[in-house]
């Protein structure tokens, strides 16, 4: 019949539903019936709260991805994992070196690796994955920070780990501490800190907020956008 939508099996926690080809996992567990309070987030690829499993049919092998991206296939069986259960250092980040010790007190399972490369193959942002960790064993943190910023904590480079880490709260930290000690600061940002103490901003600031909400919006969107700093 004309017009009919054209549907797909897939397998959801074990049953066996119909739904509409072309739908992602997140559509078709949905469409299935099922309400999510967990495992859904921005459903636009970049909370990472919708980490799933899944098979293909004559594939042995588990593949991951996140739900609100992953397009369903004839066949998949589909389980999604809301949260990946992991270990995460708790620490003060003004009381840590900018080294490789830090990481070997805080994350001593991260020299466990083996070098498979599981994680990166398993990782929906195509993050090289294992680069970062070899970097921050060698203390090259810079290098983990920049290769891991696109990270959205998904969990799933920790779920195919046979070394037993977490390596996204791994390069949290090689990026905090990117942050905070070696990051070449603005000199900008610095003056407009400064302006913002000194109060030279406060007349324009409470003026804004004394605005309704009409006038501000149409304040917004008029305004005069310059990028250049001075």
């Amino acid at each position: 019949m004309s017009g009919e939508v054209k549907k797909v099996t897939v397998f959801i926690m074990g049953q066996k539903y119909e739904v509409p080809e072309g739908f992602t996992i997140l559509n078709a567990i949905e469409y299935a019936g099922y309400q999510l309070k967990r495992g859904v987030g921005c459903r636009e690829g970049f909370c990472g709260a919708c980490a799933t499993v899944y098979k293909l049919p004559g594939d042995y092998k588990l593949r991951g991805g996140l739900a609100c991206q992953t397009v369903v296939q004839e066949g998949m069986y589909i389980a999604q994992i809301p949260f990946t259960p992991a270990q995460k250092a708790t620490y003060d980040l003004n009381e840590l070196k900018p080294d490789v010790t830090t990481f070997q007190k805080l994350y001593p399972e991260a020299f466990r690796c083996l070098g498979c490369n599981a994680c990166s193959k398993v990782c929906p942002q195509e993050i090289k994955v294992m680069d970062y960790i070899q970097a921050i064993m060698r203390g090259d943190i810079a290098l983990a920070a920049d290769l891991s910023f696109d990270c959205i904590m998904c969990g799933l480079c920790a779920m195919r780990c046979p070394a037993e880490m977490a390596q996204y709260n791994i390069a949290l930290l090689a990026r905090r501490l990117y942050g905070k000690y070696m990051m070449p600061k603005p000199e900008f940002l610095e003056k407009r800190l400064k302006e913002i103490e000194e109060g030279k901003f406060d007349k324009e600031i409470e003026k804004l907020m004394k605005m309704d909400r009409e006038s501000l919006a149409k304040k917004y969107s008029e305004r005069d956008i310059n990028f250049e700093i001075t």
